[in-house]
């Protein structure tokens, strides 16, 4: 894939196939990924029958390969496999999109949520852009708190007033959720 042109299918085992490229689609199989009630060979169907637009002509042997190939896609140009290393999580696209969005639009000088269709790579590249913003300094925290580095008196003050926005969510599934509700009823609390 080529950084000077926007992609709208993949080759995989020697034949293009049209993908979906609208952000919206990769958020969502974004957050296919991040739900913990999806098994992953779940997760890969999904993404197979979101993103690539004639998958019921994928053959099974390839869903590997068209795996990789979207994985790459999603990550955008130039990301490398040796650069795809663990790093600590500091950031949500479902959690963090009431504040990802506004920065968003700032980069691109409009509202990309009103846009009938914008390109993943371009949503990625000026995500890429943001600069100083809210989103840019919850995720400093995050970061800082991620390495074990002492947060200054403003950003522990920001951290007080804004818990909500600092702390990451882990998410819990289905049956996480109805053992909480049992607990809570069982305690008069809910």
């Amino acid at each position: 894939m080529s950084a000077w042109e926007l992609p709208t299918s993949l080759d995989i085992g020697g034949v293009g196939f049209d993908i979906e490229t609208d952000f919206r689609k990769v958020l969502y199989v974004l957050s296919v990924f991040n739900d913990p009630d999806y098994e992953p060979d779940e997760q890969a169907a999904v993404c197979l029958r979101v993103m690539v637009k004639d998958w019921e002509s994928l053959p099974a042997e390839r869903y590997r390969e068209a795996m990789e190939a979207l994985a790459a896609f999603i990550d955008g140009p130039g990301v490398r496999e040796d650069k795809r290393r663990p790093m600590p999580r500091t950031m949500d696209w479902e959690q963090d999109g009431p504040v990802i969005i506004p920065a968003v639009n700032r980069v691109l000088g409009q509202e990309v949520r009103a846009l009938p269709y914008l390109h993943w790579w371009t949503f990625l590249g000026a995500y890429m852009e943001i600069g100083e913003c809210l989103f840019s300094s919850i995720v400093s925290i995050r970061q800082k708190r991620a390495r074990g580095k002492k947060l200054d008196k403003q950003e522990q003050q920001f951290v007080r007033e804004n818990r909500a926005l600092v702390e990451l969510r882990r998410k819990m599934t289905e049956q996480e959720r109805a053992q909480k509700d049992e607990l809570r009823k069982l305690f008069g609390m809910g």
